[in-house]
């Protein structure tokens, strides 16, 4: 139910307490007047109606009770909600209560309460005024039936066709009463609906936040992923060869007698392992320069619609800290009402370029709630996703570009998007569908933005990943533009062989994870073959490629 028009009275003769209230509120998306005095308030909601009073008051105070006896008494002013914020217990909001407030609720006040007690009182209110609008509007009828009626039967004995008219007046009053009595069932029936809209929202709570990053998980997701990478990433590997042989070097030349023999087994056996390395990956890294600056991290920021009403779900109202406002048990309030921020799912995945201003990447990519078991339950509720933010971000790209999607595949999981590439220039890959360009056996490159964010700021190094936290407060779409603007968005790239070719798929052990789907599987002739959509919770296994001629419907002009 939207907030516009309903407006809110505070009356509270502290200020600390009443502008406490007044952002609250207004951060719910409340149109919000206050007063500290209440004969200055109730001449306001007798002037400018008001939906719902919240009145801070002692009940001992008689002044208060004549309040409510003035405010619920007065046929104007007598649907206004009143919530009575009082000090006490139980027997004193029995007494508020009693003196006629809708609502009473001792202080201290838990926020998320407030507001869950504000918008029951508003749902009350408004369904109980459609149905005296409707009950009145039947009442007018009945009404207009009845003199239509009485004026007829003064000549029910002239005619007999003025008999038959009077027959048919009364089958109409009678169905202007059951249309009355079905008015009020149907309110009956919202009402009831609208109780449960915010129990609803609790129950798809853990799927929609299980893709947030807040600073301390940011923080603690890039140290899990700073091992795995170590041992994945060509260029991670290399790197760390080349350090530990600088400092074996650094060693041997302060080293003593006795250390000197096995500091030197240690520094040839890691030249001969770096030099491996260099020659094995002198294709990959020729990849790496031609292809990553086309390979790039795709953000979907999915919103969640109410299938009936048509209404974004929101978080109730936003904390002091910046956060959502939570209940007595730490989770979230959600609610369809108010102007508060949209609740919004953050996936991250892979796409790369395949032609001018044309990306190609995943179907559930795109759609992350395609096939995907674990928002299933949130489209059982009624809440339809819908992409509320899709970006495309390039490595050393100044911004990230807005894109859409194009042309989504019935035949395999692959997706193409289109969005303004122009400024980057950015080049083509050059895609490999012949038979003999997938063999198993054969060596192959792996490139994507496996775990998301995770494992680009795992390469960040620990300072850079705190600062990042502490600034965005891991807000994912902060911390993207942050990546951005320090210019540390690049794939990971890992190398592996191809383990079968089926019909369907190809298999290998190139090792990714999720956020890695979407990315291209590049064979040594640097021909893209393949393109990720299946893989291991975490690094390792075998993983799966969509082969690459089931994108070519998807590419015809």
């Amino acid at each position: 139910m939207s907030s516009k028009g309903e407006r809110i009275l505070i009356v509270d003769p502290d200020p600390a307490s009443r502008h406490s209230l007044e952002e609250l509120l207004r951060s719910a998306g409340y149109e919000v007047a206050s007063s500290a005095l209440q004969s200055e308030g109730f001449q306001f909601v007798w002037d400018a109606g008001v939906d719902l009073l919240l009145l801070s008051a002692d009940i001992a105070d008689v002044q208060c009770c004549d309040a409510l006896s003035e405010v619920k008494g007065n046929t104007a002013t007598a649907g206004t909600r009143v919530i009575l914020l009082i000090r006490g217990g139980g027997a004193e909001r029995a007494r508020g209560l009693d003196l006629g407030a809708d609502e009473v609720l001792s202080s201290p006040w838990e926020p998320a309460e407030l507001l869950a007690r504000v918008r029951v009182q508003l749902r009350e209110k408004h369904a109980l005024d459609e149905m005296r609008d409707k009950t009145r509007i039947a009442d007018e009828g009945r009404e207009m039936a009845q003199t239509a009626f009485q004026a007829l039967a003064v000549t029910e004995k002239m005619t007999r066709d003025a008999f038959s008219l009077e027959r048919a007046l009364k089958i109409g009053v009678s169905a202007l009463f059951a249309v009355a009595i079905l008015i009020a069932g149907i309110f009956f029936l919202y009402s009831r609906r609208a109780e449960k809209e915010t129990r609803r929202a609790y129950s798809v709570i853990a799927q929609l936040e299980r893709g947030a990053h807040r600073q301390n998980q940011l923080v603690s997701d890039a140290r899990s992923a700073r091992a795995d990478l170590q041992q994945t990433d060509v260029l991670q590997q290399k790197q760390q060869l080349q350090q530990e042989s600088e400092e074996l070097r650094r060693k041997l030349s302060a080293a003593e007698a006795g250390e000197i023999s096995s500091l030197r087994k240690q520094l040839d056996d890691t030249t001969s392992r770096l030099g491996r390395m260099e020659t094995e990956s002198q294709t990959a890294e020729g990849v790496i320069r031609a292809y990553a600056p086309s390979v790039c991290l795709l953000h979907v920021s999915v919103s969640f619609v109410d299938r009936s009403s048509g209404r974004p779900l929101r978080y109730g109202g936003i904390a002091p800290d910046g956060g959502p406002l939570k209940d007595s048990d730490g989770n979230p309030v959600y609610t369809l009402e108010g102007s508060a921020p949209e609740v919004r799912a953050d996936f991250f995945g892979t796409g790369f370029v395949v032609g001018d201003d044309r990306i190609l990447t995943n179907h559930h990519v795109v759609q992350p709630w395609w096939k995907n078991d674990e928002l299933s339950s949130v489209l059982e509720q009624g809440l339809n996703p819908a992409i509320a933010q899709f970006e495309a971000y390039f490595p050393d790209a100044p911004a990230g570009v807005r894109v859409s999607i194009s042309q989504i595949s019935d035949q395999a999981d692959l997706a193409l998007l289109k969005g303004d590439l122009s400024g980057l220039k950015r080049p083509i890959l050059k895609l490999d569908a012949r038979k003999e360009a997938a063999v198993s056996g054969q060596p192959l490159i792996s490139l994507g933005y496996a775990t998301g964010l995770s494992a680009i700021l795992a390469r960040a190094g620990e300072e850079t990943v705190n600062e990042i936290a502490k600034s965005t407060a891991g807000d994912p779409e902060k911390v993207v533009q942050e990546l951005v603007r320090r210019k540390l968005i690049r794939p990971l790239v890992t190398q592996g062989h191809i383990g079968d070719v089926l019909p369907d798929k190809i298999v290998y052990d190139a090792q990714t994870t999720s956020g890695g789907s979407g990315g291209p599987l590049i064979n040594r002739d640097g021909g893209v073959i393949g393109v990720t959509f299946a893989v291991v919770r975490g690094f390792g296994g075998s993983n799966f490629g969509v082969p690459i001629r089931y994108a070519e419907p998807l590419l015809k002009p």
